[in-house]
């Protein structure tokens, strides 16, 4: 469909992030030394750049979802300080034996589901057909 944009989704800890356990400290959050280059030449071939993330740190106590939130703050100030702009930042803070009853439950957002980036393809109006997905694991 004409308009429609392509994407590159990222998994953020362990992909562009260290993964440092669950992060429950915005300054416990840093970007790989290479994530704000590599990101920068897919927005250099037309992509945009999408975000989503497993957050299951909120649904076991770990933090609040308010925390997600900060660090998904600066990891869009740290990116756009290299030029970097992200399109969409989405999480699932859900985990179905969760301690958080607010969250202790099935979803279709959380990844290896397809919720996160169903979503964005409609706000975004994303060409699926032309999109990639890059993390650190295959489940």
């Amino acid at each position: 469909m004409t308009g429609r944009t392509k994407a590159v989704f990222l998994d953020r800890d362990g992909t562009i992030s260290y993964e440092v356990g669950y992060i429950d400290r915005v300054e416990n959050f840093r970007l790989y030394p290479y994530s704000a280059e590599s990101l920068a030449a897919f927005c250099e071939m037309g992509f945009v750049i999408v975000i989503v993330t497993n957050q299951s740190g909120v649904a076991r106590g770990f933090f609040p979802e308010s925390r997600v939130h900060e660090i998904n703050n600066k990891l869009r100030s740290l990116l756009k300080s290299e030029g970097v702009t992200i399109g969409g930042m989405y999480y699932c803070p859900h985990l179905p034996h969760g301690i958080i009853a607010e969250y202790a439950r099935e979803c279709t957002c959380r990844k290896p589901n397809i919720g996160m980036i169903k979503k964005a393809e409609i706000e975004l109006d994303l060409d699926l057909r032309n999109s990639i997905m890059v993390g650190d694991k295959l489940n």
